[in-house]
Order: structure tokens, then C-alpha cells, then sequence
């Protein structure tokens, strides 16, 4: 495997472009191909014999590619089909679980620790499980919130939005009635809607971004494993999506702030 190889990283559909972002700002030498799945978006209501079939497919895709690591920047992905992904993989992996639960243990003050995303990763309760294997003595409340894609993929997300700020109030009001200090926004659309989350949880709620500590993690792993690329100059990132890429590059441009100027191409992953 060589350290010149590229940096695969997937999701559902297009929120783990927020983590592309931490990525290219990291990891500015690194070639990243950023595969979404927007022709099979949303996986979060569905079973994890799918999300799993999806996770695989989407994988042996990046594969193609000669990939030297691959990134799940999915909540529901690392929630349920982590374990098998790490198993089977024949590179390294990681989701956004692990590295977003230590921050998260790291951060908080009361040990009251929130947790939103969508409802395979709730129902999974894989962050629960991981935040109170790291700390048993930490309290975890958690709360699915599917409009959240939906506005995020709409680009309703600024914080004075109306809409915006009655479903933040919506999923939020129960986790600032039981006094969470920390909220893992466990789902890579999440990010955008930093600003309204936080003007209602109050400025002493520490939110935790998956996509950010991901970026960080897997940065770590290639150092150890010495497959950092040494060749410093920037590196242009590719775009693939299972659906149409008309419109991408308008919504793409929310998750990377910054205009859109690279191909996307479409594929066809049942071929996979």
C-alpha cells in the first residue's frame, strides 16, 4: 500500500462532506474521493441488514480506487455496521463513533453527555455504549432527530430561520431540561446547524463535531502507520454520488464553505 495513495470517505448521502472539510484542512496533501450515496438517501430509517448490504457496497467501491484508508463520516453507518466494516476491511478504518466519544468524555464537566442523530444511530446506542465504556460514571441522553437532515439537505440551517429554530427547540428541549454540558452531534449533516443548536442549548454546551474528530483520528492513524503522503503539494478532491449530480454543488458548497469547482460523477453502486 502506498502512502500516496488516496483517502476514501463515504456517507448515506452528502453530510459527510463536513468532514471532508476538516479533512482538507488537516490533511491538505492527502487525495481524498468522497463517494455519497444520494440516490439511496436517507439510511438512518432503515434495517441493519440494508445499512450494512449499503455500508459493503459503498466500500468495495472506494476499493476500486486503491484506496489506502476508508472513512465512514456516518453516524449510521458507524453505529451499525462499524464492527463488520473493521473486520472486513482490508485497509484501515474508521467511523465517527470512537473518535467523537473520547472527545465527548474528555470535554464534559458534570458528565451529562447528549447525543443526537438519526434513528439507527439513537436505536444502536452505539455512542451509550462507547461514552460509558470510556467513563461508567457519565449520564448519556439521547435523542434521534430525522428533520434535521431534511433541513440541512434544504439548506434551511441558518439560526434565525424560524423553521430552524422551532425543530432545534423540538429536539432539544429535553436535553437542556436534564442539564447535558456536552452534546455529540452524532450525525456529519449535524455541523451546519451549529449556530441555532447552539444559541438554544447556551453557550456553556460544549458541542462535539463527528466530522472534526474524525479528520483528527484518522490523521493519527496514517501517522503511525506511516502511510502519511510525503508529496506536500494540494491535492484536488473527487466527487462520486449515486444519483443525479445536479444540485450537488450548490449543497456541497454549505458542507465545505466554499464554492464547488470539481467534477462529480455519477455511478451506478448496486453494480457493486
Amino acid at each position: 500500500m502506498s502512502s500516496s495513495n488516496a483517502i476514501g470517505v463515504f456517507d448515506s448521502g452528502l453530510g459527510g462532506l463536513s468532514a471532508v472539510k476538516e479533512f482538507l484542512h488537516l490533511l491538505p496533501a492527502e487525495k481524498i474521493i468522497y463517494f455519497g450515496d444520494t440516490g439511496r438517501v436517507p439510511y438512518g430509517p432503515r434495517s441493519r441488514e440494508i445499512i450494512q448490504r449499503y455500508a459493503m457496497q459503498d466500500t468495495s467501491f472506494l476499493l476500486t480506487h486503491h484506496v489506502k484508508m476508508i472513512v465512514a463520516a456516518c453516524g449510521t453507518v458507524s453505529s451499525v455496521a462499524g464492527a463488520m466494516l473493521e473486520e472486513k476491511l482490508p485497509v484501515p478504518y474508521t467511523g465517527v463513533v470512537n473518535p467523537t466519544a473520547y472527545t465527548a468524555v474528555r470535554k464534559t464537566k458534570n458528565g451529562k453527555i447528549g447525543v443526537i442523530g438519526t434513528a439507527a444511530t439513537v436505536n444502536s446506542h452505539s455512542y451509550k455504549l462507547r461514552l460509558q465504556k470510556l467513563n461508567p460514571g457519565v449520564q448519556v441522553f439521547e435523542q434521534a432527530c430525522p428533520l434535521f437532515v431534511s433541513l440541512v439537505e434544504n439548506g434551511i440551517i441558518h439560526r434565525d430561520d424560524q423553521i430552524t429554530r422551532l425543530v432545534v427547540r423540538r429536539y432539544m428541549a429535553e436535553l437542556k431540561d436534564n442539564g447535558v454540558d456536552t452534546v455529540i452531534l452524532g450525525c456529519t449533516h449535524f455541523p451546519l446547524l451549529r449556530e441555532a443548536i447552539s444559541d438554544y442549548m447556551g453557550a456553556d454546551v460544549t458541542l462535539v463535531d463527528s466530522g472534526y474528530e474524525t479528520a483528527g483520528y484518522a490523521a493519527k492513524v496514517l501517522r503511525e502507520n506511516g502511510l502519511l503522503n510525503e508529496d506536500a503539494s494540494p491535492k484536488q478532491p473527487e466527487f462520486f454520488v449515486s444519483d443525479t449530480p445536479e444540485g450537488f454543488e450548490s449543497v456541497a458548497g454549505l458542507f465545505l464553505g466554499r464554492d464547488m469547482e470539481h467534477t462529480v460523477t455519477q455511478i451506478d453502486i448496486e453494480q457493486f
